[in-house]
């Protein structure tokens, strides 16, 4: 199979070729449903197919896929030019996976670990190869921290960016395959797959993904068209409808699947390494496909400047992201880690006009949380665990 990198570009230029034209609001109502459906059917064939390759470079795929609808949306804002919205809605994505996918994570394994055993969840551990879901994605922040002080994102930035997503996947490939899921804990529809013959399930997973990217290719652009009216009827400002509205109906899959996961518990670190994949393709394919397509619309090299709002929500982004990858690096997540990344997110959710003080927050816990590294009070163990993966896996072959 041909890796993403190499085909997300060229795919999403497909949804990407329409005029966004005015619509009803009440389009939505048929593009919303047919978004969700899409996702669905994607969620099915991935979760089908990975069941036969490794845990790891599964998520990673799954992750990809699972955000198609994002993708498509942020496809046809770049390719209609909309600069203004393109952050928007990525930074919208990206914050709505960590501030609310990550603690919702934590809140089913632990509701769910009460009501089995009367016993608190006080945080939920990762496994050593999980180390590599965590160091994959603090090379992507590092660099978009540059990007965002620099002031635009080029077509550059983006080759960059693929380059690390292209390093992730090749050094997730590497790893031996983990224990996989029984056909018992896999959901109706991919356990029929799963037990079907060979050429059966080939054909059945082929036809999951044709028809989920065949709804995503007729619903996408008149999805963000209805989006747009019901905003402009409803009086709500366009940069907030397309930075959260948009989003929840696009991160859809991401949701459904860390649920899935997180509810049986034992699974939640892998329910939150779905998620933290999800951020490392928006981190990396999805950023990189901004400027190319927006180039690629123009007909030529084209930069996406950011004005002084876009250059705020991408900070403010990046601090949320940054603080959630350092609790991450003692390979765990804790209780209060997650009561605090929701906290922060539904307290920029509701007061817009607290930005600055908001990102002023993550900059001083970041740097709270590096000086207790540096004085040895958090132990940073993904490094460790990193390097014995790379020297096990990758230099001895």
């Amino acid at each position: 199979m041909r890796s993403p990198q190499t085909t997300f570009v060229p795919v999403l230029l497909l949804f990407a070729v329409v005029p966004l034209s005015a619509s009803s609001p009440w389009t939505v109502l048929w593009t919303a449903p047919a978004i969700l459906i899409s996702s669905v059917l994607i969620a099915w064939g991935a979760e089908s197919a990975q069941f036969f390759i490794a845990q790891g470079f599964a998520l990673a795929i799954l992750a990809w896929l699972q955000t198609a609808p994002e993708f498509a949306v942020e496809a046809v804002l770049a390719w209609n030019r909309r600069v203004p919205d393109l952050l928007a809605n990525l930074t919208g994505a990206l914050r709505l996976l960590t501030g609310l996918g990550w603690p919702i994570i934590y809140l089913t394994a632990a509701t769910v670990k009460r009501k089995r055993d009367g016993t608190p969840l006080k945080s939920i551990q990762l496994h050593e190869h999980h180390a590599v879901e965590v160091m994959g994605l603090l090379l992507p922040l590092l660099y978009m921290c540059y990007v965002a002080f620099s002031g635009s994102l080029t077509i550059w930035d983006g080759i960059v960016l693929v380059v690390f997503y292209t390093a992730y996947l090749i050094v997730l490939s590497k790893l031996p395959p983990e224990e996989k899921e029984t056909l018992e804990e896999l959901e109706t529809v991919p356990r029929y797959v799963v037990m079907a013959p060979a050429m059966k399930r080939n054909v059945i997973i082929g036809a999951l993904f044709l028809g989920g990217g065949l709804l995503i290719y007729f619903s996408a652009e008149p999805f963000l068209a209805s989006i747009l009216a019901l905003a402009a009827t409803m009086g709500v400002p366009e940069f907030v409808a397309i930075q959260w509205i948009a989003p929840l109906i696009s991160e859809f899959p991401e949701m459904a699947s860390t649920f899935y996961w997180a509810r049986k518990v034992d699974d939640a670190p892998v329910a939150l390494m779905n998620m933290v994949s999800s951020n490392i393709n928006q981190w990396t394919l999805l950023t990189a496909m901004l400027p190319m397509l927006l180039s690629a619309s123009y007909g030529a090299v084209t930069p996406i400047v950011f004005d002084e709002r876009q250059k705020i929500e991408l900070l403010m982004t990046l601090g949320q992201a940054i603080i959630g990858w350092l609790f991450l690096a003692n390979m765990r997540l804790d209780w209060w880690e997650a009561a605090m990344l929701f906290v922060l997110f539904v307290l920029a959710f509701v007061r817009h006009d607290w930005a600055w003080t908001i990102t002023y927050i993550y900059a001083a816990w970041i740097v709270v949380e590096l000086v207790r590294m540096a004085m040895g009070k958090a132990k940073p163990a993904a490094f460790h665990e990193f390097a014995e993966i790379w020297k096990t896996h990758i230099t001895s072959h």
